[in-house]
């Protein structure tokens, strides 16, 4: 199935006091559910939620902030599991070093893999109440962009107060009008104007960056407003919102074959043809193993003509060693645990 990411900010979840408005919150459910893809969420409002039950402002200070994000959590998790009964939903709490750092990366990606497997609705929001930069920037618009990267989605939705990007600022200035295709993000980042609601602290210059993020992926983003109609209405083909272009030959796995190589897997010629036929490598076509590298260490898949491929190891060299040529069933006998069955999973390697 193809995966959608939807961003949803808090001035589409809350209203004007910052309590989470049930009927927003259930109409995006039942537009999410409609879009015949996978969906993971990343959903603000944990602070703001959190000033709703707690009768107060927004806070100013970063401890209250993470404060108050820790008590709207808990509230916004279970708003979402309502809104998306029955299918179960999973809390995804992340920051940026979860997206940066390989192995919590690898680690990140396996779980929200296993998440849609299971037919849960992952519902991702920063780590607030241990972010710091983050937090401060209000950021989870760029987060939802490393979400798409992380799921590998076809296109990111980024759900806000304002129907698209407009030439103007289109509160203040009556001539303003909507721009409905950008092909280089680059060329319109002038037309970001200052910070978002008092009740979220994205703009539209947060959501121009994490286009720009997702479009060097090959992720296609649209900036869409209404809520659960807005969704609805884009899902049905209406013209709706901005819809910014991947950049002309982006490569959603670009990224891999970039990052610095930590050893070598020597693999056979059956390896390779999986390989070449979209499979994952399976430990029973590793011939020999080089280096020294750890769990979520890109490493080189060599067969008997040379490189083949690149991508990210499930084992490290030792463990690798052990299991060298053996079936899947064997790992555990071998190693005395199993965490996984591929030696690195297609969707985790770029061919070369």
């Amino acid at each position: 199935m193809r995966r959608i990411v939807v961003k949803i900010g808090s001035s589409s979840l809350t209203d004007e006091a910052g309590r989470i408005e049930q009927r927003r919150l259930w109409a995006i459910a039942r537009a999410v559910r409609e879009l015949d893809a996978q969906v993971a969420v990343v959903s603000s409002g944990a602070v703001a939620a959190g000033c709703g039950l707690l009768g107060r402002p927004r806070p100013r200070t970063l401890p209250e902030k993470q404060a108050f994000a820790a008590v709207g959590q808990a509230a916004l998790m279970q708003d979402w599991a309502r809104a998306f009964a029955p299918s179960p939903v999973a809390q995804f709490l992340l920051s940026a070093g979860d997206i940066h750092n390989r192995r919590r990366f690898v680690r990140a990606k396996h779980a929200l893999e296993a998440t849609f497997k299971a037919g849960a609705v992952p519902i991702i929001n920063e780590n607030d109440t241990v972010a710091t930069e983050e937090l401060r920037l209000g950021d989870n618009d760029t987060l939802s962009a490393w979400v798409a990267y992380l799921a590998e989605a076809e296109t990111l939705l980024l759900l806000t107060d304002v129907d698209g990007l407009y030439t103007a600022n289109p509160r203040s200035d009556p001539q303003a009008t909507r721009i409905r295709v950008v092909e280089d993000v680059d060329a319109v980042a002038h037309l970001a104007q200052g910070a978002g609601s008092a009740r979220g602290t994205g703009g539209m210059h947060t959501k121009l960056r994490a286009a720009r993020i997702a479009a060097d992926a090959g992720i296609e983003t649209v900036i869409l407003g209404g809520g659960g109609l807005g969704l609805e209405a884009w899902a049905r083909g209406a013209d709706v919102g901005t819809r910014i272009l991947a950049r002309s030959g982006a490569a959603r796995r670009g990224w891999l074959r970039h990052q610095p190589v930590a050893g070598t897997v020597r693999i056979d010629a059956g390896a390779v043809a999986a390989l070449r036929s979209g499979r994952s490598l399976l430990p029973s076509g590793v011939t020999a193993v080089e280096g020294h590298f750890g769990f979520g260490d890109m490493v080189s898949l060599e067969g008997p003509d040379g490189p083949v491929a690149q991508g990210l190891s499930n084992y490290d060299a030792a463990e690798l060693r052990l299991i060298a040529g053996a079936q899947t069933s064997e790992i555990e006998t071998r190693l005395g645990h199993k965490d996984y069955d591929e030696v690195v999973h297609r969707n985790q390697l770029v061919l070369l």
